[in-house]
């Protein structure tokens, strides 16, 4: 940790650090976010710390005014520890909820000790301080940004009831949670409104035309500068839209949903939809290393790796793209939506693995051999063969797509980029990307392309963003 430049930071309230990192105070026993409004206290009184989590474990109780519980997510970049980030999402899905560390740690494949050693060296906290931590700031955002009763937020937080979720509460914030509630409880609701940070620059418009030439017909919408679509959690039918903040550097989301336990699932995924948690420093300074892609980086310093709301969707997605355009590709998929999804109230779902695992390749204007991947990739899903949730290795996790006759590298690669939330993704053998690194890179095969991205590493999937974009923009 760089206590210089995370006082220097401190001091300017630099947006760009939001979540890098937190401040206790000695003085107040209370920790912020680098840009709380507060008073900036002495540089004597204060500690730094990698995590929300580390702060609270010292000792440190939220501050009320920055509400260190709305700060962009952990960046990747810190998760240097590919057991730490397998952890972290395990962990964010609510592992630690209903079990221990020990059972946490046996998914992995690590003990319980070098977890925890893990945890410690690459997070400053425990396993059980990082899941602690993350319920009661889902706990807080749904009591400052809701009107749900304490019953609700409770369960919704992943708290096995209600007296746990008081207990806890009071033992940080030394009160009971209703003496902080803003909004009074108006009765049952299923609009819900909130703010998601994440650290400038943030390049919103690239990343919502991105999205914009690959929404399906029915399912996803972009008008307005503003992005919506139906969404399917189990059996709840429900939307989402948003849009930017520029000027709070939030994005503003509106939620159509019955089922407010799934409230807090919901918003991780549109923090992964738009890569709410990257930290455009760091990547940008793992890009410059490489001159000449630099110069076509730098223009472009906000540039996300769009995510995705549902893995399923977008392999599918994946397979009906490879080698026709990207607008054939929307249409197919508005089709394949309106023969094989679900209409509900609240627009049409894209369908279920259990839908596309009876699809018949006679009903789609593409080659059978694409049609019966998707079949393929379907029946393995729902027989469980493949699992996007799953935290092993995505080495094998791609293995096992690319055994999908009709599945090639580029189709693999793609899906890791936008379904596995995975930065280092690459999929060195696209056409663009080598067209791109003839003009730019002075590179001629997808050999040499894939040999000079390991310059880029940890950060290609944002590398092979910023020459797709390049590529529009010429």
């Amino acid at each position: 940790m760089n206590s210089r430049i995370y006082e220097q930071a401190r001091q300017a309230r630099d947006p760009r650090f939001d979540g890098r990192f937190f401040i206790g105070v000695k003085t107040t026993g209370i920790y912020c976010r680098p840009v709380c409004p507060v008073k900036i206290p002495m540089a004597k009184n204060v500690l730094f710390f990698k995590t929300a989590a580390a702060a609270a474990e010292a000792g440190f109780r939220p501050c009320l005014r920055c509400r260190p519980e709305t700060a962009p997510g952990t960046p990747a970049w810190i998760g240097t520890s590919a057991t730490v980030k397998r952890a972290l999402r395990l962990i964010s899905q609510g592992a630690l909820d209903g079990a221990g560390v020990e059972a946490l740690a046996e998914r992995l494949g690590v003990s319980s000790r070098h977890l925890g050693r893990l945890f410690s060296r690459h997070l400053g906290a425990s396993p059980v301080a990082i899941a602690q931590t993350r319920r009661l700031q889902n706990a807080k955002q749904l009591l400052d940004e809701t009107e749900l009763s304490m019953v609700d937020i409770a369960l919704a937080s992943g708290y096995g009831s209600v007296r746990r979720f008081n207990d806890h509460f009071k033992q940080v914030y030394g009160r009971a949670p209703g003496v902080l509630r803003k909004k009074a409880v108006a009765g049952p609701t299923s609009k819900f409104h909130f703010k998601l940070a994440y650290r400038p620059p943030f390049d919103y418009a690239g990343l919502l035309n991105f999205l914009a030439l690959r929404a399906i017909p029915g399912v996803e919408t972009v008008v307005d500068q503003s992005y919506s679509r139906t969404l399917k959690i189990g059996d709840e039918a429900g939307r989402v839209s948003l849009r930017n903040d520029p000027a709070r550097h939030c994005l503003r989301v509106q939620l159509e949903l019955d089922d407010s336990s799934q409230l807090i699932t919901v918003l991780q995924k549109v923090r992964c939809l738009f890569d709410l948690a990257a930290d455009p420093m760091e990547i940008s300074r793992g890009l410059a290393r490489d001159k000449k892609l630099w110069e076509i980086a730098r223009h472009n310093p906000g540039q996300r790796v769009p995510g995705c709301w549902d893995p399923f969707e977008i392999a599918v997605r994946a397979i009906v793209g490879q080698q026709i355009s990207v607008a054939g590709a929307s249409t197919i998929m508005g089709r394949i939506a309106v023969r094989y999804g679900e209409e509900t109230d609240r627009g049409r779902c894209f369908p279920t693995a259990a839908a596309l695992a009876v699809l018949d390749p006679d009903t789609l204007s593409m080659p059978a051999t694409r049609a019966g991947a998707i079949r393929q990739l379907s029946q393995l899903v729902l027989a469980g063969d493949i699992d996007f949730n799953d935290t092993g290795s995505h080495d094998e996790l791609l293995k096992r797509l690319r055994g999908i006759k009709g599945v090639g590298p580029w189709t693999a690669s793609y899906i890791g980029m936008r379904a596995l939330d995975d930065p280092d993704a690459f999929p060195h053998n696209d056409l663009v990307l080598i067209k791109r690194g003839r003009k730019y890179l002075d590179i001629d095969s997808a050999d040499q392309l894939l040999a000079r991205s390991a310059n880029w590493q940890p950060w290609r999937a944002y590398a092979a963003l910023h020459l797709w974009q390049h590529t529009g923009q010429q």
